[in-house]
């Protein structure tokens, strides 16, 4: 009788009593050497995770069963709210999931929980050569692989093709220089004061969809170090030379760039507090630009389908010999109190393989994390800028990413709102952040 192998995908629908019946088994065939358990026995890897639908997953089920005779994959959906809280409860209570999906930031607060990669799957010199910098970066930690990421996703400039063509702009911005330049020609403002038309949807953070993101990406684009070298203290307050030998803070002219687009003193004034959600406002066409992933693109088409608008690069800092774009993504991860550790591994390295990534990014229009599959996408004119993109992308070391976002976002709105000096916000933001780094 043929060994029977039962795995299970879940992707976390919130249901507590659902959870408690999908255990991991017990971990007796890991410790005896003998993987797949005695003969007939079925043994059961749970995969927890977000985002797709079963179908998205069943080429590579049906393919990887096809090798594997006798193995039976079973993919569950489950929903973002609480994923994180109910994946850790699940996981201290001895009832979590095999393997599961963390968010890119989210290795450093999870690490303990995690398996790595199982010797002989993949070493992390060909980790390096097969996939994306930015996934080596935050998959790898001390030498060993701990995830498996199928795409890399990376903010670009959303802009209104109509509006710009009445502006008589020929281009979307790719510079930051250029960009305040089309936001004073793109904004309109009434006799009172009040934007009946905003440039670019930037400067404040609670009606901006990735706010924070777009104030990372600044801060990284002007060379801010974000934390100290042991990772153990939040340095984006620290000075920096220019070539000249003067003195500056990139982490305070970033804030300060970016919350002069709310500033009403500023000739780039084109943002407040009281605007409609910049999501919102872009496909009302209230806002001639904002900044998105590519996955906003499908929403925007779905919402608005008449719609003339593109999306280009992120822009640059003028003069830069190097470019800068801010990742936001997930990938596959094996629990630590896995039973089934090897086989989690191998049906993850399995799903990370070239044509397995390909298969995946077709399906879902997602930009890869893989070079080779990157490399296919740079010729198509839908996916080329995320492609390229995902070649320069960049994240930063993050204690509590939640936690480091909230307090991003007030800093930015305590400036927006004349509520503090940028350099006092800015110092109150290293001091909270350096408190979670020491947790």
């Amino acid at each position: 009788m043929p060994r029977r192998i039962v795995i299970s995908i879940s992707l976390l629908i919130l249901l507590p009593l659902v959870l408690v019946g999908l255990g991991c088994k017990e971990k007796d065939e890991e410790k005896s050497g003998n993987v797949l358990g005695d003969e007939g026995e079925q043994v059961e890897v749970n995969m927890w995770g977000l985002w797709d639908d079963s179908d998205i997953f069943d080429d590579v089920i049906s393919s990887y069963q096809g090798e594997n005779p006798g193995v039976v994959v079973n993919y569950k959906k489950y929903t973002y709210s609480e994923y994180e809280k109910t994946v850790v409860d699940a996981l201290a209570a001895g009832k979590g999931p095999d393997i599961w999906m963390i968010h890119n930031t989210w290795l450093p607060k999870h690490k303990s929980k995690l398996s790595t990669i199982t010797e002989g799957k993949m070493s992390s010199y060909e980790y390096g050569k097969a996939f994306v910098d930015v996934a080596t970066a935050d998959f790898i930690s001390d030498g060993q692989i701990y995830g498996f990421p199928l795409y890399v996703d990376t903010l670009a400039l959303y802009y209104n093709k109509d509006l710009f063509n009445t502006a008589s702009i020929t281009s979307p911005p790719s510079t930051w220089k250029e960009l305040k330049e089309n936001v004073k020609s793109l904004s309109k403002v009434d006799e009172f004061g009040d934007i009946q038309q905003a440039g670019a949807a930037i400067g404040t953070a609670k009606n901006i969809n990735r706010a924070v993101d777009i104030l990372y990406l600044l801060m990284l684009q002007n060379g801010t170090k974000m934390v100290d070298d042991d990772h153990t203290t939040a340095v984006f307050d620290g000075d920096n030379t220019t070539s000249d030998g003067e003195s500056y803070v990139p982490g305070l002219d970033a804030l300060i760039f970016y919350t002069d687009f709310a500033n009403p003193k500023k000739t780039t004034y084109t943002w407040n507090p009281s605007m409609s959600y910049s999501a919102d406002a872009f496909i009302e066409e209230k806002a001639a630009m904002m900044f998105n992933y590519a996955y906003q693109d499908e929403i925007i088409k779905s919402r608005a389908p008449k719609m003339n608008y593109g999306v280009a690069a992120v822009p640059q800092i003028e003069g830069s010999p190097k470019r800068y774009d801010f990742a936001n993504y997930w990938g596959w991860v094996v629990s630590n109190t896995s039973g089934q550790k090897d086989l989690s591994w191998d049906f993850l390295t399995y799903l990370a393989k070239q044509e397995s990534v390909k298969s995946y990014c077709e399906t879902t229009g997602r930009p890869a994390s893989r070079r080779d599959v990157v490399n296919d996408q740079l010729q198509n004119p839908d996916l080329e800028i995320f492609a390229q993109q995902a070649l320069t992308a960049q994240s930063w070391y993050q204690a509590d990413p939640s936690s480091v976002e909230a307090i991003f976002a007030d800093m930015i709105e305590e400036v927006a709102l004349g509520e503090k000096e940028a350099e006092e916000a800015l110092a109150d933001a290293v001091d909270k952040v350096s408190v979670l780094m020491g947790e």
